[in-house]
């Protein structure tokens, strides 16, 4: 078993891989930086790669000539992670596991620093995939990286809206709610939030493009974001 001190599950956000404004060279530059570095320290990554904006802009195209299933949906998102996944693989390419993983549940070993994720199936989310992936390998801390420092107690764009530094799982099930939705748009996955409560698991919310954030949350510092256990 894998010690879960140096184990750490990273949800990286799809809009970080691929933002909307075209692909970020600097900051994907500086997250391998940060990665190789703390891996000489021993430490290894399970990077589960979102959809985002590349998902989200093939759903809208896709509902605009006409109606969808859910399920359909749901497989653009999860080939959409899968691209960005393989690309994130090829960026890692001499220190991680050639082979992306689709299905979080398999249980197989892996002997490099550096191990990629990709969306499974419909009705799951990434957010899910590596909560699984967390309880399949031991860790012990899932790290949410997005485009948001915190989780807010309502959509941070309405009025009243406050930030949250600490909370516990029953406190994110309320906002996040019960049901998973394709597409939704919510700090973390009803289903995934219900796993990981269940499991023990401690969440940690940062900014993915705040890198010396990240790194806090790696070492177990102090960080601006939302620690949920």
């Amino acid at each position: 078993m894998t010690d879960k001190s140096n184990l750490f599950v990273l949800s990286l956000g799809g809009s970080l891989i691929a933002p909307k404004t075209g692909f970020d060279i600097a900051f994907l530059k500086s997250f391998k930086e940060l990665i190789l570095e703390e891996i000489k320290k021993g430490k290894r990554f399970i990077i589960v790669c979102g959809g985002g904006n590349t998902a989200r802009e093939y759903q809208a195209a896709a509902r605009g000539v006409g109606e969808l299933e859910d399920e359909d949906i749901d497989w653009i998102g999860i080939h959409s992670t899968r691209l960005n996944a393989h690309f994130i693989r090829t960026i890692f390419r001499k220190v991680a596991h050639p082979i992306v993983v689709k299905n979080p549940t398999t249980k197989f070993e892996w002997t490099e620093s550096v191990l990629i994720a990709a969306g499974w199936k419909p009705g799951w989310s990434t957010d899910y995939d590596a909560v699984k992936l967390a309880q399949n390998f031991g860790a012990g801390l899932v790290i949410n990286l997005s485009n948001i420092s915190y989780v807010f107690n309502k959509d941070p764009k309405e009025a009243g809206a406050r930030k949250i530094e600490k909370m516990t799982w029953p406190e994110l099930q309320e906002i996040v709610g019960t049901v998973w939705r394709p597409g939704a748009n919510v700090p973390f996955d009803p289903i995934a939030t219900k796993e990981a409560s269940d499991s023990g698991l401690k969440l940690a919310f940062v900014k993915g493009t705040e890198l010396s954030e990240v790194k806090k949350a790696i070492l177990g510092q102090k960080f601006e974001g939302t620690v949920v256990e």
